[in-house]
């Protein structure tokens, strides 16, 4: 029996795919779980059985009264607070341990490498290796907690999407990949929260600011304020921390910052 426990290295893979999967996509069927499996050697059912289990873990689907499959482990509990405890180092682990393994992400990394100008140094390379792998991580996490859909203006459009930051990267070093600090939202949704033009309430209501509100262009007028007191779409998982848009609403949205001068 002990030779088919998972190990530490299965379920940090584990639970990297479980943030990058819609909740709905967690079963033995799905492409992603399929090639997991082949490459820890488990079958795609036993990948699938744990990633219910990470969910039986998730406060976010716990709390509507979705359940994942009873039965994690410690170990599963432990994986599931190290990354909540650390999800930049854990992200960055994950994707490179799954690159050992998979020879056909290695060599789209060696396509991406040709990007990076010859002069960089060895050191520069890794960095910016490791910045994708976050980048990419935050934005798979967040699009697929809120099922690749603005959760404003509900465009589906992968292209015009954006993984928003609700306290921005150069604040919070702790909570850069955290996908709790995410939203998804479109472009132009995205420029407006980043701005501080648009914030969220306490009961996760679009606040427009008062500025935006004097704008009388159509466009505003027609995007921007039908949005006032509208609910946004939650996701699956990774529910917004409250800290997060309370940050967000009492520092950043620019009604409280004029106030605040």
């Amino acid at each position: 029996m002990a030779a088919n426990r998972w190990t530490k290295e299965q379920l940090k893979l584990a639970f990297h795919l479980y943030c990058q999967l819609p909740f709905g996509k967690l079963d033995m069927r799905t492409p992603e779980v399929i090639k997991l499996a082949g490459l820890i050697g488990r079958t795609p059912g036993a990948v699938a059985m744990k990633l219910s289990n990470f969910a039986s873990l998730d406060p976010a689907i716990t709390s509507t009264g979705r359940k994942g499959l009873e039965g994690a482990s410690n170990l599963d509990r432990e994986i599931w607070d190290e990354f909540h405890a650390d999800w930049e180092a854990l992200a960055v682990e994950s994707e490179l341990l799954r690159r050992k393994l998979d020879t056909d992400a290695q060599s789209m990394d060696e396509a991406d490498e040709q990007l990076i100008p010859e002069d960089f140094t060895g050191e520069t390379r890794k960095v910016v290796t490791e910045q994708r792998i976050k980048q990419s991580f935050f934005r798979r996490a967040v699009l697929s907690s809120y099922r690749g859909r603005c959760c404003m203006s509900g465009l589906s459009e992968s292209r015009l999407l954006i993984a928003s930051h609700i306290v921005p990267w150069s604040q919070d070093k702790a909570n850069r990949l955290n996908p709790s600090n995410g939203l998804c939202l479109s472009a132009i949704h995205d420029r407006a929260f980043d701005k501080g033009l648009i914030t969220l309430s306490e009961d996760m209501k679009v606040v427009v600011s008062a500025e935006l509100k004097r704008n009388k262009e159509p466009f505003v007028m027609e995007v921007f304020i039908p949005l006032d007191g509208k609910r946004i779409e939650l996701p699956e998982r990774f529910t917004p921390q409250k800290e997060f848009i309370e940050w967000h609403r009492n520092v950043h949205f620019v009604d409280n910052r004029t106030r605040s001068l």
